[in-house]
């Protein structure tokens, strides 16, 4: 989808972090990734986090398999960014700097509302579809954004 569309400009993605609480790291990863998105480098954050997703969910040692993705240099830089951001700090403490960020868009979730992740929502021309919730496969994807795209 990304090559096919994102960087043909025919499709924009926007994405929004909505930590569920019932994930005891989840709130922790959005930071690690907005951290990472800061230099650049939201990519390989989302793919670290959604690859390692079982072992970091168990142990919250999410720095590990940052480090796994990042290069050294980029990981000194996102371990920078993420001081004041300490998993000991309970998320509505406010003294990270991404969490304003994560709590506008679970904000936004919650208006939506999102019910389960991933949800997805699609504009186009200024209409809005109802919410997606649950794994789409590409074939279907593709087919709904070449049939809008058509129009």
């Amino acid at each position: 989808m990304i090559n096919d569309y994102v960087a043909a400009g025919k499709v924009y993605i926007v994405h929004r972090d909505f930590p569920l609480n019932i994930h005891k790291y989840a709130y922790e990863a959005a930071r690690w990734a907005n951290a990472a998105a800061s230099i650049g480098k939201f990519a390989e954050a989302e793919s670290a986090l959604y690859d390692n997703q079982n072992y970091w969910a168990e142990s919250g040692n999410i720095e590990k398999y940052m480090a796994t993705t990042l290069s050294a240099t980029d990981m000194r830089r996102v371990q920078k960014l993420m001081g004041g951001c300490e998993m000991a700090i309970a998320p509505d403490s406010h003294t990270c700097p991404f969490d304003s960020y994560i709590d506008q868009d679970r904000a936004l979730g919650n208006a939506v509302p999102v019910q389960a992740t991933p949800t997805f929502l699609i504009y186009h021309k200024g209409q809005k579809f109802p919410a997606g919730q649950g794994v789409v496969s590409y074939t279907v994807l593709k087919q709904f954004f070449d049939q809008l795209l058509a129009q």
